[in-house]
């Protein structure tokens, strides 16, 4: 894209160009006429013009080499050098030296336009070096910023173990929101540091209370809330970059106006601390702390939507909210070094269940865990089995304590031993088959010496397929699981041996429905009257979708809802999606999203430009809160949804027990709309389209 002084330069260059023209077509015909002009009372030829035709077109051609460059220098020589041949072929034609003086004006500019060029390159030459180096000053002012503020984070992370990679993380996080608000790539940076140096301030609090397990007084949490205003102090001398001693005292502001230092309020908090405050808040809750544990993704999630309006900036919760929606895998959280193996690179399973790993999610696609199992001794070779546990739980742990159990709603499917044996636990069926293989025949091995395994796990709605490849045989496992609603984890566990080189890989592979032999009937909450489109069960984020239909002015939908028995969370409940494609398909052809919104009053705008959102949420006296709210949702209830087309809004509006929807979405007026039920743990039935 030209600047616009460069736009300029071509401007000036083609009226230069023009300018010469002319000068250059009247300089023609008047040194071809013999006649007189009369100025003043005085007779003048005009042939005494030539002069100073030539001289004006000989100005334009300096200039347009000296403001237009490597173009101007070779447009100008290029003109210079075509009236020579002119010159003489006119002098030779006439027989009249009178062009002779020109010609050797000519050969003046033409020097002259040589060394101003020349005089052009040795500038531009000097100007790069300095550029250079300019740039390699910043590049160094630049590294010595960031070591300074990597000094200052590790600073913070040597005075609390538990804080160890907080600002990074949540750095990383406030990044991730502001380029969803659209922010440049500076802005972004700027927002990337002061996230960075958000904690600064507790550098100057005691270690005692920064560390201190359990809750703390009222006079060492006065005590802690000092560390914005400390960072203030630290970071204002630092006058390049205001934006870092704004994050670090207003991060704890809230959007109610009960926040601190200042009690700030809506958008009179600086919006880069209302940035950081979420992301703040997200890393905190998802993080180990020195008085609990990391809390589950999703009571993160639904901790964030409770804070919205209240502790968090709406716009910017909602951005998090959806941060965490893309992130089925749960990575945005405070990592270990092997995530496989809880943080060790080996297990060492003397009695059973000794060690246990951390969870292992199998999801879309296959799962291919490798691993090397060792003996304990010589002696116990016949007694070393590597074990699977099966469960699910909302943290992705193996727990054994009743409380736990309970509050991460812990559930244990079946033990899967790599001998074949299986025990069922909370599964409705397991059947195994084992297989030797094809190529095993008269290979010797020494179970001393220890086994490689392959494992293989897909998973296809509520049941699971576990192949384990020792090399010999390989054993084949199906489990029907209790729904299609709940995750599925594995954890490496096992009985005196050690379990080494542990390599996990997610392959992106298509699973169909008949990949794995079904060995129980599918677990379904639909079986129910039909309306006119197909009932619909969601057993995840929209792992489903009704038909779509088109969407008409004054059409109305009618269906039943129920949250099906593993829902627990606020979102748990219908989204109706609305979009456009070309073959009226959800991701088909020319697939763009309009809308999606959820019954719970939560939606996501289209990322579209032409496209726009106005949502309107309203809690009716019907409205009993949220923890009734989703008991009503168990029961299950008659819902619907009114669409008015008119011109370029389509609104659509629902009350569902006391959450009454408005949105009003913004599109082309000539362009096909449609619509489809989907939702998230849900069951839809008794589907009426009404028009």
């Amino acid at each position: 894209m030209k600047t616009k002084k460069s736009k300029r330069i071509s401007t000036l260059y083609f009226v230069l160009l023009l300018l010469y023209s002319v000068s250059t077509v009247y300089l023609i015909k008047v040194s071809r006429v013999d006649a007189n002009i009369a100025v003043l009372g005085m007779n003048f030829s005009l042939t005494m013009f030539t002069g100073i035709l030539s001289s004006f077109a000989n100005m334009c051609l300096i200039v347009m080499v000296v403001y237009a460059g490597k173009t101007g220098f070779i447009t100008a020589l290029a003109l210079l050098l075509l009236n020579f041949p002119m010159n003489l072929m006119g002098m030779l034609m006439r027989h009249d030296a009178s062009t002779l003086p020109g010609m050797f004006n000519n050969l003046l500019v033409v020097l002259v336009v040589i060394l101003i060029d020349r005089r052009n390159r040795q500038i531009a030459s000097l100007q790069a070096i300095e550029l250079d180096y300019v740039k390699a000053r910043q590049k160094g002012a630049e590294r010595l910023f960031e070591q300074t503020a990597a000094a200052l984070v590790n600073a913070i992370d040597a005075k609390d173990e538990y804080s160890r990679g907080h600002s990074q993380r949540v750095a990383e996080y406030s990044q991730k929101i502001a380029e969803y608000l659209g922010k440049n790539e500076d802005e972004c940076r700027e927002i990337y540091y002061a996230a960075l140096l958000h904690d600064v301030g507790k550098i100057g609090i005691k270690d005692a209370i920064l560390s201190k397990k359990g809750k703390l007084t009222e006079e060492e949490y006065e005590s802690i809330k000092h560390h914005t205003s400390l960072g203030k102090e630290i970071l204002s001398g630092i006058s390049e970059y205001p934006y870092l001693s704004i994050g670090a005292n207003n991060h704890h502001e809230r959007y109610d106006g009960k926040g601190y230092p200042q009690k700030l309020k809506g958008s009179d908090i600086p919006e880069i601390a209302r940035i950081i405050a979420v992301a703040d808040a997200y890393d905190a809750m998802s993080s180990n702390r020195s008085y609990r544990d990391a809390m589950p993704q999703q009571i993160v999630r639904e901790e964030i939507v409770k804070g919205s309006g209240t502790q968090f900036d709406p716009e910017i919760a909602k951005i998090m909210q959806h941060l965490i929606d893309l992130d089925s895998a749960y990575t945005m959280k405070e990592r270990v070094e092997v995530k496989e193996l809880s943080g060790r690179s080996e297990l060492v399973c003397g009695q059973y269940r000794d060690e246990i790993s951390e969870g292992i999610l199998v999801a879309l696609g296959k799962t291919t865990i490798q691993l090397r199992s060792v003996p304990m001794d010589d002696h116990a070779a016949d007694k070393s089995i590597p074990t699977m546990i099966l469960f699910d739980s909302l943290d992705g742990r193996v727990h054994d304590e009743e409380k736990t159990i309970k509050d991460l709603n812990y559930y244990e499917y079946a033990e899967i031993w790599f001998n074949g044996s299986v025990v069922v636990t909370g599964a409705r069926k397991a059947e195994t088959s084992i297989e030797p293989n094809a190529d095993a025949a008269g290979r010797k091995s020494d179970p001393a010496a220890g086994t490689d395994y392959k494992v293989e796990a897909v998973r296809v709605r509520d049941h699971l397929l576990i192949r384990i490849d020792d090399g010999a045989r390989t054993i084949s496992v199906i489990v029907a699981l209790p729904d299609s609603t709940r995750y599925a984890y594995i954890a490496l566990t096992g009985e005196q041996c050690h379990i080494q080189n542990v390599s996990i890989a997610n392959l992106d592979v298509p699973i169909t429905e008949d990949y794995i032999p079904r060995i129980a009937p599918l677990v379904s909450y639909i079986d129910r009257i039909e309306g006119d489109i197909p009932n619909v069960q969601v057993d995840g984020f929209r792992h489903a979708h009704s038909e779509p239909f088109p969407v008409t002015n004054g059409m109305e939908i009618r269906f039943h809802t129920m949250s099906l028995p593993t829902a627990r969370l606020i979102w748990h409940c219908p989204f109706i999606v609305i979009f456009t494609s070309e073959d009226g398909i959800i991701n088909g052809e020319g697939y763009h999203e309009c809308a999606l919104i959820r019954m719970d009053g939560e939606n996501w705008d289209s990322q579209e430009d032409e496209v726009k959102n106005e949502l309107t949420v309203e809690k009716t006296n019907e409205f009993t809160g949220w923890d009734d709210w989703k008991e009503q949702n168990k029961k299950g209830f008659d819902s619907r949804i009114s669409f008015e087309r008119k011109g370029n809004r389509l609104m659509m509006t629902t009350d569902n027990r006391g959450i009454k929807i408005r949105n009003i979405t913004h599109l082309s007026p000539d362009v096909k709309v449609y619509a489809a039920l989907t939702g998230d743990q849900v069951a839809l039935t008794d589907i009426r389209i009404v028009r």
